[in-house]
């Protein structure tokens, strides 16, 4: 496996992706985060000199909806032709969805680029390591469909029992049994009833924010 590793890809820079999805994965899973730091040693132990470690996504998931500073920062430095290669825990911390990670996959291929985890290095120039690789992008976007699957169905069933209690508008409370009622806090209410006057009268969402904010002065 050492053979697809040469002077050239040591040379340059290498860069260690640390990401997780959730600001709870963040207080809650340590242990994987100490996983995805220890590739930088892992990095230098295999001969690189200039190992980054790039974290700006940590609590942003890698489906896709959501901007990931940290994955074009990767991508720009790689499209560049400075990394040598991309260290990662495993290809649902580079991207869940196929579009993002197939176009990394495409361009480490072009400068010659390693894709490396704890189970080996992939060059996706070689017709075998771009088949694997595809495999991996395709069952973590799986993955990520079936966690999608799991939720709206355990909401489903939820609301089916009629127990699922979501965020309510301000003003709104459910009560021990299940109910929604108005807040018991009257300068809530006040405040509420005050708001929905102040529309009627202005006509405006913009409007009522000014003129609160006038007074608010």
């Amino acid at each position: 496996m050492n053979l697809k590793l040469t002077d050239e890809h040591l040379r340059r820079r290498a860069i260690v992706y640390v990401r997780q999805s959730t600001p709870a994965q963040l207080l809650n899973n340590r242990e994987s985060q100490r996983r995805q730091y220890g590739l930088a040693e892992y990095a230098r132990s295999l001969g690189f000199q200039d190992v980054e470690t790039i974290d700006d996504d940590l609590g942003r998931t890698a489906s896709g909806c959501v901007e990931r500073p940290g994955f074009q920062r990767r991508v720009a430095e790689v499209c560049a032709g400075q990394v040598g290669a991309v260290f990662c825990i495993e290809a649902s911390r580079l991207a869940r969805n196929g579009k993002d990670w197939h176009h990394l996959i495409e361009l480490c291929g072009l400068v010659n680029a390693l894709v490396i985890d704890p189970e080996g290095m992939y060059d996706s120039r070689l017709i075998n390591d771009r088949l694997l690789l595809g495999l991996k992008g395709t069952m973590s976007e799986f993955e990520l469909n079936l966690f999608r699957q799991r939720t709206v169905e355990a909401v489903r069933q939820k609301a089916q029992r009629g127990e699922l209690q979501i965020h309510l508008p301000v003003g709104h409370c459910w009560t021990p049994h299940g109910k929604v009622e108005l807040d018991p806090d009257l300068r809530v209410q006040q405040a509420v009833r005050m708001v929905l006057q102040k529309f009627q009268e202005l006509g405006s969402a913009r409007q009522v924010h000014l003129r609160s904010g006038a007074r608010a002065s």
